[in-house]
């Protein structure tokens, strides 16, 4: 039989506004250090091939089911021990205390990117995103954006206050990210935590 060690299970947490790019950052992540990806669209975007799509209203309330999703996936990594990378526009006053409550069960150490940019370039890829064809249809953002714009125009969200470490990444130009110094962080931050699965 082996003993578990119940040492803080490392964990990456990837937020801030819409089209910061943090899901195409994030999976990117995910496979050059060999972790699972949780990502909210992920789930809300199943949700919609299963279950179909409408308006506004059905699509925020997918959205309060995806969240509910997304933290049993969560769960179940920490409940293994087992590190991961999750990504969302994570809106700190909801989120916080949901990681708090996880952390008390199942004790994890975070580090936090937070993407942020430049409100008009936000606004813009919110625009172009709406029009392309590559985007879900389910997550009508044609019908979101008097509602997004303020979000938006403010560039940035506010980290989950946890503890661990926090990184505040600027995405205004992708061309510029620095991502061999960014996964080089990442990578040192676990590898000084133990993680028993």
């Amino acid at each position: 039989m082996v003993e578990r060690v119940d040492a803080p299970t490392p964990c990456v947490i990837i937020s801030g506004p819409p089209c910061t790019g943090k899901t195409t950052l994030g999976q990117r992540l995910a496979g050059d250090l060999a972790l699972p990806f949780l990502g909210k669209d992920l789930i809300k975007e199943k949700l919609f091939d299963t279950l179909g799509w409408r308006d506004r209203d059905w699509s925020r309330q997918l959205g309060i089911a995806t969240y509910e999703l997304l933290y049993l996936w969560v769960e179940i990594e920490l409940q293994a021990g087992r590190s991961f990378i999750v990504e969302s526009n994570f809106d700190p006053d909801l989120a916080t205390p949901h990681f708090l409550a996880l952390k008390e069960q199942y004790p994890f150490e975070a580090f936090q990117v937070q993407c942020y940019a430049e409100g008009g370039v936000l606004l813009e890829r919110f625009k172009q995103r709406a029009e392309s064809v590559e985007r879900h249809p389910g997550h009508v953002d044609h019908l979101n954006y008097e509602e997004m714009a303020p979000v938006l125009a403010k560039g940035r969200y506010e980290s989950l206050n946890i503890g661990g470490e926090v990184l505040y990444l600027d995405t205004t130009d992708f061309e510029r990210l620095d991502y061999p110094g960014l996964i080089d962080t990442i990578r040192s931050f676990l590898a000084g935590h133990v993680s028993t699965p």
